[in-house]
Formats: structure tokens, sequence, C-alpha cells
């Protein structure tokens, strides 16, 4: 891979990681209602979930969905509905994660297979594989993307937890909270829209 093709990938890696999308709206709630702590296992598992989709995508399940379109979009209407129910549950939360027993961040696992039906990692894997791998060294190259991509995204998406985390204050005021866990909710939604044309 050349100096010019990795830096493009670092660059594609870092602007579809720090953009708003449903991990990052996830991750902005909770780092809001649960603190930056508490939200690592869910930072961690978007990236080795995403690390583990990459190389599936790079491997071929990303030539087996284009050549059977029913599998891609059932992904993406599972994905949806998934996405629906987790907004559902951000919106109607009332309150900050400590000291409600109920509550509780997205876990490891819970992140990292929630990459495998999130539209938008989807769109990014099956784009960075048909972009910058080189057939003349592909496994080579799948793997140098999937490494980029790890080395990128998590400090991207903890941005976004962090400064969740930075409005604790201000939003441990409970309408506040209120309607900004509906906002969070409304926009993980519409982060929907452009991926489930």
């Amino acid at each position: 891979m050349s100096a010019d093709t990795l830096f493009a990938l670092v660059l594609f890696a870092f602007a579809t990681s720090i953009t708003p999308g449903p991990n990052n709206m996830m991750l902005f709630a909770s780092g809001v209602n649960f603190g930056f702590r508490r939200t690592i296992p869910h930072m961690l598992g978007i990236g080795a979930g995403f690390l583990s989709l990459l190389l599936g995508v790079g491997l071929g399940l990303g030539a087996l969905l284009s050549a059977y379109p029913p599998a891609f979009i059932a992904l993406k209407v599972a994905g949806g509905l998934y996405l629906l129910w987790i907004a559902w549950k951000i919106g109607s939360s009332r309150s900050m994660g400590e000291g409600d027993s109920k509550a509780r961040p997205m876990t490891f696992l819970g992140a990292a297979a929630f990459q495998w039906v999130n539209p938008k990692a989807w769109v990014m894997a099956i784009t960075a594989m048909a972009v910058y791998p080189n057939p003349e060294q592909y496994a080579l190259t799948v793997a140098i993307v999937a490494l980029v991509f790890a080395a990128v995204n998590v400090p991207s998406v903890s941005t976004w937890a962090g400064f969740g985390s930075a409005l604790r204050e201000w939003l441990s005021v409970p309408v506040r909270l209120k309607w900004f866990n509906i906002t969070m909710a409304v926009l993980l939604v519409l982060s929907l829209w452009p991926m489930l044309k």
C-alpha cells in the first residue's frame, strides 16, 4: 500500500468514525447518562466489533451480500429495528445511571455485536474494502485497512462519550436530561435515514 493510499485511508477512517451516526449518538447519550468510565466497554466493543466486521467483509462476506441483495436488506431492517428499540430506551430514560439499578450502559459484547447490524458500519466496511485493499497483496492490505480503522476508530468515537460526560453536571437537572434524552433518541432515529435508502 502506497503512502498516498495509506494517508487517504486514515482520512477516510477518521471522517467516517468521527461523524454522527448510530454509534456516536449512543456514546454521547451514554457519556451523559453513565459517565466516561462506565462507557469504556461500549467504546471498546465498537472497535472490536467493527474490526471483526471489516475482516469479515474483506474476506468475502461483502461479496456474498452483494450477490444476494435480500440478505443485505434483511440486515438493514434488523439494524433499523434494533436502533429504534435503543432510541426508545434512550428517549424514555429519565435519570442518570448512578443509583438506577435498571439502567446500564451497553456492554462490550452488545456493542461488538451491534456493529454487525449497524447500517452505517456496513456501508463503511464495504466502502473501505472495495476501495483500499490492493488485489496483488489482498490479505495483507485487508489486514492493514482493518488495523488502520482499529487505530483511528476508538479514539474518534471516544470523543463523543467525552463530550457527553462533560455535560453530565449541566444535564443533572431532570427536565434538561429528559429533553436531552428525547433529542438524542430522535437524532438516533434520524441517523438511520441515509443508510436505509
